[in-house]
């Protein structure tokens, strides 16, 4: 006759069996998937999620590396990946984006193990993760956790804002950017892009339906569309006094600092102007106003509302195909 704590630890054995199972699962599925990326002095990882070579990883994993350049496609690189298999092959850059810290390579073959790509809209904190990255040059190295948190945003190294980001405790180390961020069905719901220093259990991972769209428009464009106005600005408050007189709904704005010549901001927007609204959308900073300047605004007339002196103007602008 079992006693009842004989069956707890039968009930605990049983759980700690499904776990490992899982993880085991998982990393049977996507370690043929995971890459070691070589790019001059950096390293790092990356995945297969097509059959034909092309690779998801992060830009700042290839940024640096001779040859290649941001935000569009590069001149031919020396940036090597290394397989599962033990394979060591060239890669091309199809494209990066610094703004999401991501990036397309490829390499030459066919029927080559790929990743299949989940739904992080379906993400519910608390729930199983597998990252799998090459730490330290360790290749396939394995690490499990949980999401703790959904919705967060990331300061990119270009100083915009990677919205929608997964926060995780699944361990993440230096070597370990652009691996795989795993679901426990071993599908793939983020890009592992950064870590906090000193901070333990504290790593994040740029969402997948981010990384899909982003990946879909370098590989067609190698590049990703922004609009831009051509504006030197800077967050500023604005006085409750000064809010309340013009019925502002945010007690901040954007200043214009400085406005480049022959610019889509030019003639229209000058130094001094606090920018409110753009078109229906409350302004309340650069991230704002960066998250407003999406492709779909390029050569479109668009309403920007400013205070200027002890006015609030209205202003049309077009703004421009941000360069690369």
């Amino acid at each position: 006759m079992q006693t009842k704590a004989s069956l707890s630890q039968n009930d605990e054995d049983a759980v700690l069996d499904a776990y490992s199972q899982t993880v085991t699962s998982v990393a049977q599925t996507l370690s043929p998937c995971v890459v070691k990326i070589e790019a001059g002095e950096r390293g790092g990882s990356g995945f297969l999620f097509t059959p034909d070579g092309y690779i998801l990883s992060n830009s700042h994993v290839v940024q640096g590396a001779p040859g290649t350049r941001g935000g569009g496609r590069s001149k031919p690189s020396q940036i090597w990946v290394s397989l599962a298999d033990g394979r060591r092959e060239h890669a091309s850059v199809v494209g990066d984006d610094p703004h999401t810290d991501l990036a397309v390579l490829r390499i030459e073959g066919t029927a080559l193990p790929a990743a299949r790509l989940g739904d992080s809209a379906a993400l519910r904190v608390g729930q199983l993760v597998v990252a799998i990255g090459n730490p330290y040059g360790f290749e396939c190295t394995v690490t499990a956790g949980v999401v703790s948190a959904l919705g967060r945003s990331l300061r990119a190294r270009s100083g915009r804002l990677i919205d929608d980001v997964i926060q995780t405790d699944a361990a993440l180390n230096p070597g370990s950017s652009g691996g795989p961020l795993a679901s426990s069905r071993g599908e793939v719901i983020g890009v592992n892009t950064a870590m906090i220093l000193p901070a333990q259990g504290i790593c994040f991972a740029v969402a997948v339906n981010t990384a899909s769209f982003v990946a879909g428009e370098l590989m067609h464009s190698g590049r990703i569309r922004r609009s831009y106005l051509g504006l030197g600005c800077q967050t500023v408050p604005v006085p409750r006094r000064v809010s309340r007189f013009f019925g502002l709904a945010a007690d901040s704005g954007v200043l214009v600092t400085q406005v480049e010549p022959r610019t889509p901001a030019a003639g229209a927007l000058i130094e001094g102007d606090i920018i409110v609204r753009f078109e229906d959308s409350v302004v309340r900073g650069i991230d704002d106003l960066h998250r407003l300047l999406v492709a779909e605004r390029v050569g479109v007339p668009t309403r920007v509302t400013v205070i200027r002196g002890r006015e609030r103007r209205e202003l049309t602008v077009r703004p421009g195909e941000a360069p690369r």
